[in-house]
């Protein structure tokens, strides 16, 4: 029987969330240990797991994997998420590539100062209405098909979801005039691996706190 993936992380979503979404959607179980002393990073950085000093780490398939990038890719191409040739996954890099520049602007604000925090989630929306969601609309509607990249589900689609979700609790009606992303969230929500891991009790992480900055800033001497 394979061992199922063990992730090192907080206990909150930072970029390990989207690793978790991946290995749902792929309908990998996986196990978490989650870091909350300063002892604990320390002995991973000791054990060389770390390979540059930093979590996200992934042990799967004999190997101690850190940099979340290089993590997602291995991930995606296991478990067939990343298309079906090289033309293929430059699209869906990407495509993934500014799902991530959008969300990296929401995981970042939580450690800024409350009103820098505000400015920040403020330019995350616009941004998402102006830039990111009008790029995603155009795409599915210039190949009118149900995915993103190659009319089957890849880490494009996943990532895109995981950001629109990001973006509405910040904005609720920030797909309204998105007809075609609306219907893509739909869709993709659905699928039941996704359902799953949407669903109240899965190891989705809600949206951070205050005692998960503070668990970050002690473990990471910030």
């Amino acid at each position: 029987m394979e061992t199922k993936p063990k992730l090192y992380y907080f206990d909150g979503r930072g970029i390990m969330e989207s690793i978790r979404w991946l290995l749902a959607a792929a309908g990998v179980e996986f196990e978490e240990e989650f870091l909350e002393t300063r002892e604990q990073y320390e002995k991973l950085q000791k054990d060389g797991r770390l390979i540059f000093e930093q979590v996200p780490l992934v042990e799967i398939d004999g190997m101690s994997l850190t940099q979340s990038r290089a993590i997602l890719s291995y991930l995606a191409a296991k478990y067939n998420l990343y298309g079906k040739d090289l033309k293929e996954k430059l699209r869906i890099d990407m495509y993934t590539d500014g799902t991530l520049d959008l969300m990296l602007m929401i995981i970042q604000a939580v450690f800024k100062s409350p009103k820098e925090k505000e400015e920040s989630y403020a330019l995350a929306v616009k941004r998402a209405k102006t830039r990111y969601f009008p790029a995603f609309e155009k795409i599915l509607k210039g190949h009118g098909e149900d995915f993103l990249v190659g009319n089957q589900l890849s880490w494009a689609d996943i990532q895109l979801l995981e950001a629109i979700l990001m973006v509405e609790e910040l904005s609720a009606p920030v797909l309204s005039d998105f007809p075609l992303l609306q219907a893509f969230k739909t869709r993709i929500s659905n699928i039941p691996t996704i359902k799953k891991f949407l669903q109240p009790g899965s190891q989705r992480k809600p949206p951070p706190d205050g005692h998960y900055v503070e668990v970050v800033k002690k473990v990471l001497k910030w």
